[in-house]
This record gives C-alpha cells, sequence and structure tokens, in this order.
C-alpha cells in the first residue's frame, strides 16, 4: 500500500472562515452581526479565499520533493523519440548512369508550419541489369524460360502448371541488388481465356531478402494483372540478397500466383509472357524527423571536475556512429565515450554523459568518500582545452507522424530527381515524457532494481524501454507452457484511435530491437525472451438506437459509433479508458451503457456484438450477447453498424 502524502495544513476555506468568526467576540466584542450580509464578514470570507489558495500552494511542497527525489536517484524524463519514413525519390528519367541522393537531403509537407524530414544515408540508383527468368510451380519445379522472353517471336508460360496453381510464381534475376530501387517492370503480356478482376488480381510481388520472401509495394500495374501488355512500378524492399534458384545465381524478384478471395476470379489458363525489360525509375531512402545541426565549439575547459557545457539546439536525437564530444587539447582531437552516469567511470576514463532533453554536455564529478579521500569518477578535461561537439540531429516528437504522400517537398536541388514522396505514414514520433509521466515510472524503476525477476518486473523494464512502448504484458514461462518468457507490447499511437488499423498495432524494428535490447540486458541467466504482440480480436456492433425529438440521425450515429471505438479499443477502451484490459470480456450490456450515455440517444431498442476478421474486412458468425477474449488477446473495434430512428 502506498504511503500517502502529509498535507502540511489540511483547513479549508470554511474551517479559516469558522475559526475568524469564534475569534471576533474575544478582539472586537461589539461587533455583533455575523451575518454573510455583513461587509465584515465578507472581508473574513475574502481573506479566508486568499488563505485557501496558500495553503493549496503548500500542499504542493510534497509532490516538489518527490520530483527532486526522483532527479537524485537519476530518474530523468525521456526525450522525445524521432519518427521516421521511407522517402523515394523519383528520377525525371530512367537512370542511365549512377544518381546519388546525398545523406542529409532535406524533404518537407506543405503548409504553413512544414515538417522537415532529412535522409539517413546516402543513396545511389543505377542501371538495372536483368540477366535470368525461372517459371516455377508450387511444387518448387522451375523452368528456365530466360530464352523464351529474349528470342523475338518466343513466349513463356508465367505459371508452368496445368491447371494453375496458387504458388506458382515468375522469377525474374538481376545481377546486382535492386535493394530500395523503384523500378519498372516492361511486360509484353496476353492473358489466356479468362483473366482476372485488374483492379484486385490475385498476385504478390515479392523480392529475397536473404532470409524469406517479402513483398514489394506495387505503386502502379499498366498490366492489369497480366491481362495485357503494360509496365508494373514496384518499390522493391531496403534488403535485397542474391540467391541460387535453378543453379543461378541472381537477385530475384518475383510475381506469385495467391489464392483469390471469395468471388474473385482468377486466371483459367496462364498468362503469356514474350519480353520482358527492368528499368530503375526511383530510390527510396529512410529517412528521420531531424535536421542537422553542424559542428559546434562549446567552450574551455577549467580544469576542475564537474563541468557543464551545452549546445545551441535542444533536444538532441539519439546520438549515431560519428555523433560525440570532442575534446582539443593542444591540438590534438579525441572523442570522448558517452555514458550514461559515472557511476562505473575512473579517473582516467575518458567519459562524458550527454543529456538528450537539455542538451548539455557533462563531465565526471569528484566525489568525497566517507574515508576522506576524493574520487574522480571519469577524466577532467586539462585546462584550456577546448570541448566541442561534431555535427548532430535536432528534433522528434508526434508532429513527426505524418501521413502517407505528405512529404513532397524537396528543399534542395538533387540532380536527376523530378519528385519525391512517402509511401506510407511516417511512425515512431513521440513527444517528450511528461512530469507526471516520469513520477509514475520512477517508484516502478525503483522497485524493479533494473532486474527483470518477475512478471510485473519485465514489463516494467519493457514499459522504461522506450516512449514509444504503450502497454506491456509478461507471459511467465510457466504459462506459457516452455522455458521461454513472452512479452507482449503495445505501441503508443498518438493519432485518432478512429484511423487505427491492425497494422499500426506491429512493432516497428527500432522499437523492436529496443525493447529486446532493454530486456536481454536486465534477465537472469538461462532465461530465454521472446518479444511480440497481443492477437487483436475485431469485434463489430449492431445497435439500433432512438434519438431525442429534433437531434440530427447522421449527428447522433456519428457520436455512437466513435463512442464505441474509443470504448474497444487497445489504448483507450476499458471502463477507465486505459486500453481494454487482457482477459476481459465484452457484453452487449457494457456497450450498451457507452450507448445510453451518449447526447442524444433516448433508449438502447436492440445491440448485439459480432466477432470480426480484421484482414477480410467481414463478420464471423452470428450476434451474440458476449464476446470472450483469446488468450493473451486485445480487442479492436471495427465495422459498427448504427441505426437511428
Amino acid at each position: 500500500m502506498p504511503l500517502d502524502p502529509p498535507h502540511l495544513d489540511d483547513r479549508s476555506f470554511q474551517d479559516i472562515v469558522d475559526e475568524t468568526k469564534r475569534l471576533i467576540p474575544r478582539f472586537t466584542p461589539e461587533w455583533t452581526n455575523h451575518n454573510v450580509s455583513d461587509p465584515g464578514v465578507a472581508l473574513v470570507e475574502l481573506f479566508a479565499w486568499m488563505s485557501e489558495m496558500v495553503l493549496f500552494r503548500v500542499n504542493q511542497v510534497p509532490d516538489r520533493m518527490f520530483v527532486h527525489f526522483l532527479n537524485l536517484v537519476g530518474i530523468e524524463p525521456f526525450p522525445p523519440s524521432v519518427a521516421h519514413a521511407d522517402l523515394t525519390f523519383w528520377l525525371s528519367a530512367p537512370a542511365e548512369r549512377p544518381v546519388r541522393v546525398p545523406a542529409g537531403t532535406q524533404v518537407a509537407t506543405v503548409g504553413e508550419e512544414p515538417v522537415v524530414f532529412s535522409t539517413s544515408a546516402e543513396a545511389v540508383v543505377s542501371p538495372p541489369d536483368l540477366v535470368a527468368a525461372l517459371a516455377g510451380t508450387a511444387q518448387g519445379q522451375l523452368h528456365d524460360v530466360w530464352e523464351d522472353l529474349t528470342v523475338p517471336g518466343a513466349s513463356a508460360l508465367c505459371f508452368p502448371s496445368d491447371p494453375v496453381t496458387p504458388g506458382d510464381a515468375l522469377h525474374l534475376g538481376t545481377r546486382a541488388s535492386l535493394a530500395g530501387y523503384a523500378v519498372r517492370l516492361e511486360l509484353a503480356a496476353r492473358a489466356e481465356g479468362i483473366g482476372v478482376d485488374p483492379r484486385n488480381p490475385p498476385l504478390a510481388w515479392e523480392a529475397w531478402d536473404g532470409e524469406a520472401w517479402v513483398a514489394c509495394q506495387v505503386e502502379s500495374d499498366g498490366t492489369g494483372g497480366l491481362n495485357k501488355s503494360g509496365s508494373v512500378v514496384l518499390l522493391v524492399p531496403q534488403r535485397h540478397e542474391p540467391l541460387v534458384l535453378g543453379g543461378e545465381l541472381a537477385h530475384w524478384v518475383r510475381v506469385r500466383l495467391t489464392r483469390p478471395q471469395p468471388g474473385q476470379p482468377t486466371f483459367q489458363a496462364s498468362p503469356r509472357i514474350s519480353s520482358a525489360s527492368l528499368q530503375a525509375v526511383g530510390v527510396t531512402v529512410p529517412a528521420e524527423h531531424a535536421t542537422t545541426t553542424p559542428a559546434e565549439l562549446l567552450g574551455h575547459s577549467t580544469g576542475s571536475p564537474g563541468q557543464v557545457f551545452a549546445v545551441s539546439v535542444a533536444p538532441v536525437a539519439a546520438r549515431r556512429e560519428g555523433e560525440e564530444v570532442v575534446v582539443v587539447d593542444r591540438g590534438r582531437a579525441q572523442a570522448w565515450q558517452e555514458v550514461e552516469d559515472f557511476a562505473s567511470s575512473g579517473p582516467g576514463d575518458r567519459h562524458v554523459v550527454w543529456d538528450s532533453t537539455t542538451g548539455e554536455v557533462r563531465f565526471g564529478p569528484a566525489i568525497r568518500h566517507p574515508d576522506g579521500i576524493v574520487r574522480q569518477h571519469g577524466a577532467v578535461p586539462a585546462d584550456g582545452a577546448e570541448v566541442r561537439v561534431t555535427a548532430y540531429r535536432t528534433g522528434g516528437g508526434a508532429r513527426g507522424n505524418v501521413g502517407a504522400r505528405t512529404l513532397v517537398a524537396l528543399r534542395s536541388g538533387v540532380p536527376f530527381v523530378a519528385s519525391v514522396t512517402n509511401a506510407r505514414a511516417a511512425t515512431g514520433g513521440v513527444d517528450a515524457e511528461s512530469v507526471a509521466e516520469a513520477k509514475l515510472r520512477g517508484p516502478l524503476t525503483l522497485r524493479t532494481g533494473q532486474r527483470a525477476v518477475t512478471a510485473s518486473d519485465f514489463e516494467a523494464i519493457t514499459r522504461q524501454a522506450s516512449v514509444e512502448v504503450a502497454r506491456a504484458r509478461c507471459l511467465p514461462a510457466s504459462r506459457s507452457g516452455s522455458s521461454t518468457v513472452r512479452v507482449l507490447v503495445v505501441p503508443a499511437l498518438r493519432t485518432d484511435p478512429r484511423a487505427h488499423r491492425i497494422d499500426d498495432f506491429a512493432l516497428s524494428p527500432e522499437l523492436f530491437d529496443a525493447v529486446a535490447g532493454a530486456l536481454d540486458e536486465r534477465r537472469t541467466v538461462g532465461v530465454a525472451v521472446e518479444v511480440g504482440t497481443p492477437y487483436y480480436q475485431g469485434v463489430s456492433v449492431a445497435a439500433l438506437v432512438r434519438s431525442l425529438p429534433g437531434r440530427p440521425a447522421a449527428m447522433v450515429r456519428q457520436r455512437i459509433s466513435d463512442a464505441l471505438t474509443r470504448f474497444i479499443h487497445p489504448l483507450t477502451g476499458g471502463p477507465d479508458g486505459g486500453g481494454w484490459p487482457f482477459d476481459a470480456p465484452l457484453t452487449a450490456t457494457a456497450a450498451a451503457q457507452v450507448v445510453e450515455g451518449i447526447d442524444g440517444v433516448l433508449a438502447v431498442d436492440e445491440l448485439q456484438l459480432f466477432e470480426y476478421d480484421l484482414r477480410t474486412g467481414r463478420r464471423i458468425g452470428g450476434g451474440r450477447e458476449q464476446i470472450a477474449l483469446s488468450d493473451n488477446a486485445l480487442f479492436l473495434s471495427a465495422d459498427h453498424r448504427v441505426v437511428v430512428r
């Protein structure tokens, strides 16, 4: 049970008024009218109100001391996290020679307050060289069709099985990697017999990344799903590794026939391809919501312990390789190692602490121990030495989570680049941790002792690993049925819950690495840890509602749908609004109470719950009064149907 902070003075407004009135006969016995209409009593109440305000401020002292205590034990608010996005630079013409996009190229949104992203690395796009083609069956049989695509008048079956079978694929191999390329594949194709729906063909374009076939994003398909000749524009993933197929070592891209959705047509016979050519029309580069600040001279050392310097712009993004503090002494520059604190630093260790939130650069202090000896924690720069920082990055925050195709303004010209855009929305931007959030995290940090032993320890360390973690659930080894501890992570999403889809709750590679690294450092020996996400279980509500007279039905319907979406949600749902609890079923009664609380609702005539497939977008089964959560799952709102009369 937590200790309640003491109230230094618990008197209220009425207590002060009553106490003052009791003192009136003692000091001014001639004052006999103590009614509220008396001017003197009005003054008493005025000063009592002012005194209550003073006491309120005095009672905040315990909270202030609590914050100071957290600072003393080294618990500081997390700095903002930087949003990341992949920017695709489209060339003015297909590449005929290598085209470079320099690191640090800035791209922004359009508007009065643009959001600026900078590329994280240099990218080079070169003309691709198509060297091999294989047609493969779902059983793994491969047929070399390269000559059929290069000899005039010949053609090759794209899917060699008879009849065509889901899993059949046409593989195209290039000499060099296409990692990050935007490529245009020109195909001379024709459908044999009945083709497929050109708006939704059962085809998957994929590339080999060294471990598995991963999806390529299809920007456009002028072939209508291999129904006719045309071009297909693909965005190749950032990893594209060589693979030996059919005795050919190449970098492969393939188009695979998938199982059609119910009611969707598929090929009656394999389409034929008579020629194929490949062109590079762009390149995709990772970028982040940060701008680069050039190297700075922070000042000169005085030779004393505990010196503090500050950079000109804060907050500072997490340092990458090459971003460091440099001390220049007698013309010799030496980089100092950045550490979290000086607890393990000796007097000869060139260690420095660089605070990301404030931008302060701190050198080691001298600490006097009980035996009277003063010990230096971390080396001290020599008197007169220059303290510098290399170029560093600033930025971050939820403002960087811009939508897809909004980063379109190129701030600096790049030769042979015509335009730029982001095919997917930026993710990962989180505002700096507030003081209130740090106060909640502080006791959990101290309680775990930085060691993951119990389930609550694993959950606390997971939440501390990154500000992008909203919720964590630990499944101990005994419960998960193996010797492995499973940790389920729900990422923080700062966008409107009504826009959230199941893919938004996937863990980014950066967040996965941060959580896995934090748990690996603190787990006990012999305990394996597996990081994943909960299973998200879709729920759709159907409701028949009567509205109050004069209330527009469309307005009431929208309010109900919005309230249900927030109530049945991993982050905003549940009775307390902190996210739907694990293992808690959803009942029609609870949903009806939410609907009845909406302004404009007179009564709920009928309400039923439906399970919902979040991938296919269809309801499963009939209506129910209660839906139970699967093991280690969370509810996520789907398509609610509300009728207002």
